[in-house]
């Protein structure tokens, strides 16, 4: 049963919205057709005219992924959101149920943080009552919405299956990690990533190289300005700061790097020792639990569990997975060292066992 949009303030006359936006796909369509590249541009300043809510708006710079959106990710958004709440007047709970999907699913393709195939957009129109002329036209932006962030720049070097995560994790407001067997990539060195890459064979140097960018890359979410950088909270098996990647030297300056990045305001890291016993986290596995922003929403976007292995990754968005996590996390929470203990067991892993 479809959910119906009962505040007026987030959503606009239907037939306001259906004349402008069948304004827009004829302009589209006609100006593809030329072959004209200004398409976007003529599109994105007709869309622009429209009565745009601020819930609307606080969500789209709640989501951002950076200043590498493209102009066609600003018209889809708009366009799919505009749809939505000016000719269905539908809730995004309302349309994840009547699409059978999740309604992460549902703001991930909104948001341009998943990709948003063909069959999804007609599932979506259709719903949506919207006319065959922008049914056409909005399922022909989504084909040009690649473009969604500075890790497209490295192409092949981010498989599929993570891509979609460095995008959530540039959105999330809060990160909270758990790592059983590595340093967790956002606090790892240069020197640290290169030899976690050493042993994969199958990549040329050129790949290896590129996959420690993007790595680092990743890093500068942690110290960005706007949006303010996210709250990252890191709990780390003891046995992780024992094994040695590369050499003892690179151990060493990766464990003070530790520690260096710890005084970071939004950033705790904290040690499981292995004297703490078992815990959940020992069945559990390494994962990271993204929370999003509220923004202006009566409710935040759905958190989600990310749980990666050799050849892909698990998003897990249900509220009994979620819970159950939650769980797994106050457990580690429970047994982990305060952040200056944590501190001195670094400093004596580095002194003691690396030799640094």
């Amino acid at each position: 049963m479809r959910e119906w949009l009962a505040d007026p303030d987030v959503h606009q006359s239907s037939k306001f919205a259906s004349e402008q936006l069948a304004r827009a796909a004829v302009q589209v369509n006609a100006l593809r057709v030329g072959g004209h590249t200004q398409s976007s541009l003529m599109v994105a300043s007709c869309l622009s005219e429209q009565r745009t809510s601020p819930r609307a708006c606080s969500t789209r710079r709640a989501t951002s992924c950076g200043p590498a959106r493209t102009t066609s990710w600003t018209i889809w958004w708009a366009a799919a959101r505009m749809t939505r709440l000016g000719i269905a007047r539908m809730t995004l709970d309302g349309a994840a149920e009547a699409l059978c999907c999740s309604r992460q699913k549902m703001w991930r393709i909104e948001t341009g943080l998943g990709p948003a195939r063909a069959l999804d957009v007609k599932a979506m129109c259709e719903l949506y009552g919207a006319t065959p002329e922008l049914t056409g036209a909005l399922t022909a932006l989504a084909n040009e919405t690649k473009t969604k962030g500075w890790w497209h720049a490295y192409g092949d070097a981010i498989p599929d299956w993570f891509e979609l995560y460095v995008g959530l994790e540039s959105a999330a407001s809060r990160l909270r990690e758990y790592e059983d067997t590595l340093i967790p990539g956002l606090l790892q060195t240069q020197g640290y990533a290169r030899g976690v890459y050493q042993h994969r064979a199958e990549v040329t140097e050129d790949e290896r190289e590129r996959l420690v960018q993007v790595r680092l890359q990743r890093q500068a979410l942690l110290q960005r300005r706007l949006p303010p950088a996210p709250q990252f909270d890191v709990v780390l098996a003891e046995a992780s700061l024992l094994r040695t990647v590369e050499d003892a030297q690179t151990m060493a300056d990766q464990l003070r790097h530790l520690i260096a990045v710890g005084q970071l305001p939004n950033v705790t890291i904290r040690i499981l020792s292995l004297t703490a016993g078992l815990h959940q986290g020992a069945e559990a596995g390494s994962f990271v639990i993204l929370d999003f922003p509220r923004g202006k929403r009566a409710t935040p976007e759905p958190p989600v569990i990310y749980c990666e292995s050799w050849t892909g990754a698990l998003y897990l968005d249900r509220p009994e997975e979620y819970a159950a996590y939650q769980q797994v996390w106050a457990s580690l929470n429970d047994r982990a060292l305060n952040e200056a203990q944590s501190r001195q067991l670094i400093n004596k892993i580095v002194g003691e066992v690396h030799h640094g």
